[in-house]
């Protein structure tokens, strides 16, 4: 018999709804909201509202896309954490609702967890390598850094950690500091692509294990420019390319100098990426690089899949309802998730 599961996603400023069924994605719908450009960063209460007005329309076109009806939906899956507390509210309501309304289970996922999984999603005449248990995988986003050992589906164990900042949040604080427009990430790795990478030296952080940190990184790049603006107004606009280039290069830098001692710690070189930045050329360059100087099998996952979806959410939520593991009508969002 076959497994369809609707999943839902609502953690942040993207709403989302996708089908799998049987491990195969049907259909992967994205409503973006453009409303928060103009503040340089995603406006909480803003958000919500995006996703109130998102959520209906978004699901019937999922369902359209798939070519099913809402009666073929064996369970839904939602995201309960971690995010913004008003969106997760949207995703969570909406997912009790459909079902009690279509005599269903639903299923909490943890939206980290979802991340890794993409690289289980499998789509019809296409194919893809599927990593072997055990692996590392990278998950680096605007508001988690991770490396996290995968023993299996549903069993995952967090080996490393930021202690402060996200390497996407460095990303985006660098390019506010440059006057670049958020989201900053992505234009930074353009420019990065046209500058010198060894043009600019920053502080490195000294955190000991397998840990992170990228406070200091942010503190160290923006006092650099401030006072390269003290005795050139137009450093900036001069160095645009070069200071995307450099910072770009030295985030990359701390992310693969911690994996690389995850590896040696571990001995697993199975390695995959997720999240946000996992769409960084540079990034993916770097890991493709250690493929052959240091033999690691690499998985990455296509663009479509490293940002906010709910094609991650159905998949975690197709291995969950085989292991059974349901939620309660009287669940409810948690803003921070612990594994």
């Amino acid at each position: 018999m076959s497994i369809t599961i609707l999943g839902i996603e609502s953690s942040c400023d993207d709403t989302s709804a996708a089908v799998i069924r049987d491990g195969y994605l049907l259909s992967n719908v994205i409503a973006n909201q453009d409303v928060h450009k103009a503040y340089g960063g995603v406006v909480p209460e803003l958000a919500s509202r995006a996703h109130q007005q998102n959520i209906i329309p978004v699901v019937e076109q999922a369902l359209r896309n798939a070519g099913i009806s809402k009666k073929e939906i064996n369970a839904v899956a939602f995201t309960r954490g971690p995010g913004l507390l008003g969106s997760l509210l949207v995703g969570t309501s909406f997912s009790k609702s459909f079902s009690l309304a279509m005599g269903i289970p639903m299923i909490e996922v943890n939206h980290l967890q979802a991340h890794i999984l993409v690289h289980f999603i499998k789509e019809h005449q296409k194919q893809k390598d599927i990593p072997e248990f055990p692996f590392l995988c990278l998950l680096v986003s605007g508001g988690h850094t991770q490396i996290v050992l995968i023993k299996d589906y549903l069993d995952m164990e967090v080996i490393g950690q930021t202690i402060d900042d996200a390497a996407g949040e460095a990303f985006d604080k660098c390019a506010k500091v440059i006057g670049l427009p958020y989201p900053g990430g992505p234009v930074v790795d353009k420019n990065a692509q046209q500058g010198n990478k060894d043009a600019f030296a920053f502080n490195r952080p000294k955190i000991s294990g397998l840990d992170y940190s990228f406070s200091g990184l942010k503190t160290s790049f923006l006092y650099f420019v401030r006072d390269q603006i003290k005795e050139n107004p137009d450093f900036v606009k001069e160095n645009m390319m070069d200071l995307c280039a450099s910072i770009q290069h030295t985030i990359i830098e701390i992310l693969m100098q911690k994996l690389e001692l995850a590896v040696k710690q571990t001995g697993i070189n199975r390695i995959a990426v997720a999240g946000g930045v996992s769409a960084n050329s540079g990034l993916r360059n770097a890991l493709l690089s250690r493929v052959e100087t240091l033999g690691w099998k690499v998985f990455i996952p296509e663009f479509k899949f490293t940002t906010d979806n709910a094609a991650m959410i159905a998949i975690t939520g197709y291995y969950k309802y085989q292991n059974q593991e349901f939620a309660s009508q009287d669940i409810a969002p948690l803003a921070r998730f612990p594994y």
